[in-house]
């Protein structure tokens, strides 16, 4: 749908939908089970996506597919230079992310913030807001030096909720931190792909979102075995250390999957 070197800043426009979600879906859905119940809720969301449907249907416009002669298979794909990279950064970035986020109530307890978690996520969701603006605006020339410095800003916020805690404008600076830098990661690591996976371009982003979908389900599993036998304690040594494995391979991936430069 857009030139080529184009293709981030629509991928940063259409990933827009994700830290809204995260911001204002979670919310507005709590809020509106308590009012009309839980059925209710999955009753609108079915219903809001009948009505997405249709629009797409109408509106997006159609695009050939790619032929089953030109078609790579999944092997061809996932060694691909660069492809392998991606794919582990996304894995060590979004587990570290969600273990965070899905215990995020339960940390905030542990020091005495859990009345303010609404608005810790709100923080958090305009953070992201404006994370993936600026990677809009840059990603297409700076794409390496982004993602490279989402990963330092998020270590640097995991670090800060480590060491202080406890301090309430501290969390409420590290969580904007965080927000930022995980509001373009989507856009970051998918244009990544793109850009790497050149020719088999589908089949790449159906692993992108395996390993997204994985790192969501491993959060939850890994956070809460953490949270049940170390507490809340144990969550930023963790995390540090997949955020360094993230950084690291990026910075590895200097010829593909992140490239020094770009033309």
């Amino acid at each position: 749908m857009v030139p080529e070197h184009q293709k981030g800043r629509a991928i940063a426009i259409a990933m827009v939908g994700t830290p809204l979600a995260l911001s204002l879906g979670v919310p507005a859905g709590t809020f509106l089970g308590n009012v009309i119940g839980w059925r209710m809720c999955f009753g609108m969301m079915s219903g809001l996506a009948v009505v997405l449907r249709l629009w797409v249907r109408i509106q997006v416009p159609d695009f050939a597919g790619q032929s089953a002669s030109r078609r790579l298979s999944l092997g061809q794909v996932f060694t691909m230079a660069g492809v392998r990279p991606v794919l582990c950064a996304v894995l060590a970035f979004v587990l570290a992310h969600n273990i965070l986020y899905t215990y995020i109530a339960s940390f905030l307890a542990a020091v005495g913030m859990v009345a303010q978690t609404g608005l810790v996520l709100l923080v958090f969701g305009v953070a992201s807001l404006l994370g993936i603006w600026i990677v809009g605006v840059l990603i297409d020339r700076y794409l390496r030096a982004l993602t490279l410095g989402c990963s330092a800003l998020f270590c640097l916020s995991v670090l800060a909720l480590g060491v202080a805690g406890d301090v309430p404008a501290v969390v409420y600076t590290a969580v904007a931190v965080w927000g930022l830098a995980f509001g373009g990661a989507a856009t970051l690591f998918q244009t990544a792909l793109v850009r790497t996976a050149e020719g088999g371009t589908d089949v790449a982003q159906s692993m992108l979102v395996t390993a997204w979908n994985m790192a969501i389900a491993g959060g939850g599993i890994i956070g809460g075995v953490l949270l049940e036998r170390l507490g809340v304690a144990a969550f930023s040594p963790v995390l540090l250390v997949l955020l360094l494995i993230a950084f690291v391979v990026v910075w590895s991936a200097r010829q593909h999957g992140f490239p020094m430069t770009r033309c």
